[in-house]
């Protein structure tokens, strides 16, 4: 009798191994893009997920999302966000995983009017206004831009600064790492936040390049801004001017409200987007809200436009607690909206005869002014310091 049994156990175990596999046994991949507006600016936070499938993710600061668990075939996408036009996409994801996925939300006519901030050309001031100046400027230099620095997020600071021409790396002794100019055998004059190094050659790769707010390269004797050629002929192989981050570079601030913070006040009914109101919020001043450009970005030449949200109270001042981005291209940038917005006065929404609260969208346009031309001469210097 148990002979039997065993022999029909083996006769069932061969049959589900010859069943086909079910989705879940083939395994899952994942489905990764971006979500962006009409003009191509990425959303932050918008809900991204797959039909079939309960979990959602968010966008990051980027418009960028990955949503994992998805069974390859047939699938359609879908992305929201407050403020926008819901929109889907239908695709196929191969066993592999699909990356690269582009889905594109239109703004409800809910916008106030886009503030134009325009850079101009400004006195520098504080610890890196000779910097700022000389950057602004051009000249003679070299210089390597916070936004450089991130985005190519290298892992050693020679590995950077061999990118530029005219340099290449060097090992030290003790093993620590350096650079030369132009083929010179000879280390370069290194200063930071314009204090000159100690004597000898300095290990560069000691310096984060996470830490590292601008880099200036003069690769000739003569050619740094003057009180950077030191005595004894020590600036002649070349000279570094490193400048650190610190909180003038990279304000502390309270982290942004999120859109489903935003969305549940909405939801709750204590909180009104500008399709439900009779009249919507709008700035009280006629002319555009006073934005501060930030230093850094202007001296770069960097523009972009932040969109932000935030709510009006009935009192016609902004909730502070409540503000958010839908899309910045830079935390600066967004720092320079806050500020601006918190000290803002606007006339609040009404509906049915009352004011009440509103969900506010805004543009902020940051645009430089086209650059200067470069001093025939070596850039002037900023105040003592710089």
């Amino acid at each position: 009798m148990r002979s039997i049994d065993l022999g029909r156990l083996v006769v069932i175990a061969a049959s589900v191994c010859a069943l086909p596999l079910s989705s879940s046994a083939q395994g899952t991949t994942h489905v990764s893009g971006v979500v962006t507006d009409a003009t191509g600016a990425p959303i932050v936070e918008a809900q991204v997920g797959v039909d079939g499938m309960i979990a959602t993710t968010a966008t990051d600061s980027i418009g960028r999302f990955r949503v994992s668990g998805v069974v390859p075939g047939t699938a359609v996408i879908r992305a929201r966000r407050l403020g926008f036009a819901p929109n889907q996409a239908s695709i196929v994801v191969p066993r592999n995983g699909l990356d690269a996925v582009s889905i594109r939300l239109s703004a409800l006519p809910t916008l106030l009017a886009a503030t134009q901030v325009r850079g101009k050309a400004v006195e520098f001031t504080g610890r890196l206004a000779g910097y700022y100046e000389r950057l602004s400027k051009g000249g003679p230099g070299q210089f390597i831009t916070r936004e450089r620095i991130d985005r190519e997020n290298p892992r050693m600071l020679t590995q950077l600064l061999a990118r530029s021409p005219g340099v290449t790396t060097n090992r030290i002794r003790g093993g620590g790492s350096g650079v030369r100019m132009r083929g010179r055998n000879c280390w370069p004059l290194v200063w930071l936040d314009g204090v000159v190094m100690p004597a000898g050659e300095v290990d560069l790769d000691a310096f984060p390049p996470n830490t590292i707010h601008g880099i200036e390269l003069y690769l000739g004797s003569t050619t740094a801004p003057a009180r950077y050629i030191h005595v004894r002929a020590a600036s002649s192989c070349g000279t570094i001017l490193l400048w650190s981050r610190g909180p003038d570079t990279d304000p502390i601030t309270r982290t942004p409200r999120t859109s489903a913070f935003l969305e549940q006040l909405v939801a709750s009914l204590s909180v009104y987007t500008a399709d439900k109101v009779d009249e919507e919020a709008r700035p009280r001043m006629a002319g555009p809200l006073n934005v501060t450009y930030p230093a850094a970005l202007l001296a770069s030449r960097t523009g972009g436009t932040v969109i932000a949200e935030f709510v009006v109270g009935p009192g016609g001042r902004v909730e502070a607690n409540t503000f958010g981005v839908v899309s910045s291209p830079h935390p600066l940038f967004t720092e320079a909206v806050r500020e601006a917005v918190v000290r803002a006065d606007y006339v609040p929404a009404v509906r049915a005869g009352v004011p009440v609260r509103q969900l506010v969208q805004q543009p902020f346009e940051f645009s430089p002014e086209p650059a200067r031309p470069a001093p025939s001469a070596q850039a002037g210097e900023g105040p003592a310091g710089s």
